[in-house]
């Protein structure tokens, strides 16, 4: 196999539609197709909405990422896919469309974790990852700590949320505030101009006695909501800005002060943050900030390769065909809660897998008869090859 493989990438965990191809570490291509706006107005991500946005984009976007690319998907050294965790329907879009491509291409299928993904990620942007790493997770599904000392094999959990996750903290407080959805960006960007000393939001699992790598984000929420109900009664102006700095504040800074006591702990001295959080302006400064103090390095990712996208999973696939992982089955099945413990989702063995040929880059022959030869005679004009 190549020293820096072809691999297309496709990512349907939650409400974006991505698909990347990288050379490597080389990133050639990043297509996205997001339905946000489509779940905006209920205020959060609709499962089947999501996956219906998933089915009419998924052809389009392949297309649109090849072209971008400048490859020929004939020329592909594998295809990546997000198997998990995520939203099961969601994900179910994108196992498919990468096994039907893959089957007929001829190419080996690697379904991938996509928080492992996450921290693959950086790979694009700061070339390989030190091991160990240890990564910081922020997302709206997740908030983890995550020590990595073999991205295809090996992510260990240190922590990880007991409750609620940051992003969704940041949705709530932001509708609260009736700033709209997603309130990621929209949080960060009134906090920009507000006091984050204005008000003091509680920290929680900051105690002596609370786990230490541990995150709780949910009395946070009501402290905050709370806070805003009770001026809004009194008949008094919110003031926004304020609010949003506050609760901002008290967000990043456990997040912070957690990640860099991780890696003092465990004698790490670099510090991945990725997930869409990772976009957020206050938590990259303090991030910044704190790991400098520390004698830590600290990465971080471009905003746009933070939020869920095709070209993390290629990433992580590109390093997989690189290390010789074996390949997924092709019953590959989406797994929602897929743990991060497993990096990705290997083939069983079989005793006639010479005979089958997925050990290298041949699906079996069809069960109705037809050769793969065939499949790919047939499907030439939709499939690229």
């Amino acid at each position: 196999m190549a020293d820096e493989p072809l691999v297309l990438g496709i990512e349907t965990s939650c409400d974006e539609t991505g698909v990347g191809i990288v050379r490597g570490t080389t990133l050639l291509a990043d297509a996205v197709a997001s339905s946000v706006e489509e779940h905006a107005r209920f205020g959060g991500v609709v499962p089947e909405v999501a996956s219906r946005a998933h089915l009419e984009a998924m052809v389009p976007t392949i297309e649109r990422a090849l072209k971008e690319a400048g490859v020929s998907a004939r020329d592909l050294d594998g295809i990546a896919v997000t198997a998990g965790p995520g939203l099961a329907g969601a994900l179910l879009v994108g196992v498919s469309a990468a096994k039907a491509y893959a089957y007929a291409l001829g190419k080996p299928l690697y379904g991938v974790n996509h928080l492992a993904s996450h921290i693959c990620v950086d790979q694009l942007e700061h070339g390989a990852l030190p091991e160990p790493t240890m990564a910081l997770l922020v997302s709206g599904g997740h908030s983890s700590l995550l020590l990595s000392t073999d991205i295809t094999a090996d992510v260990r959990p240190m922590g990880a949320t007991i409750d609620d996750a940051a992003g969704e903290a940041f949705d709530k407080i932001a509708r609260v505030l009736n700033l709209g959805f997603p309130g990621g960006p929209v949080i960060d960007r009134y906090a920009r101009e507000g006091d984050p000393g204005a008000i003091a939001f509680p920290r929680g699992l900051t105690g002596p006695r609370d786990p230490a790598y541990d995150f709780s984000f949910s009395g946070l929420k009501t402290a905050v909501a709370r806070w805003i109900e009770a001026r809004r009664a009194a008949g008094e102006e919110v003031p926004v800005r304020d609010v949003a700095a506050s609760f901002q504040e008290a967000v990043v800074d456990v997040l912070t002060r957690k990640a860099v006591r991780a890696c003092k702990d465990e004698g790490v001295d670099h510090l991945m943050i990725g997930g869409g959080v990772a976009a957020n302006s206050r938590l990259r400064a303090l991030a910044q900030e704190r790991c400098e103090a520390a004698g830590i390095r600290l990465r971080v990712p471009r905003p746009k390769l933070c939020t869920d996208n095709g070209a993390m999973v290629a990433a992580l696939g590109a390093e997989m065909v690189a290390r010789g992982r074996a390949a997924s089955d092709w019953d590959l099945s989406a797994d929602s809660s897929l743990p991060v413990t497993d990096p990705h989702v290997p083939g069983r063995p079989h005793a006639h897998d010479e005979d089958r040929g997925h050990g290298g880059a041949h699906a079996p022959a069809h069960a109705h008869g037809h050769s793969h030869d065939h499949v790919h005679e047939v499907s030439k004009e939709n499939l690229y090859s």
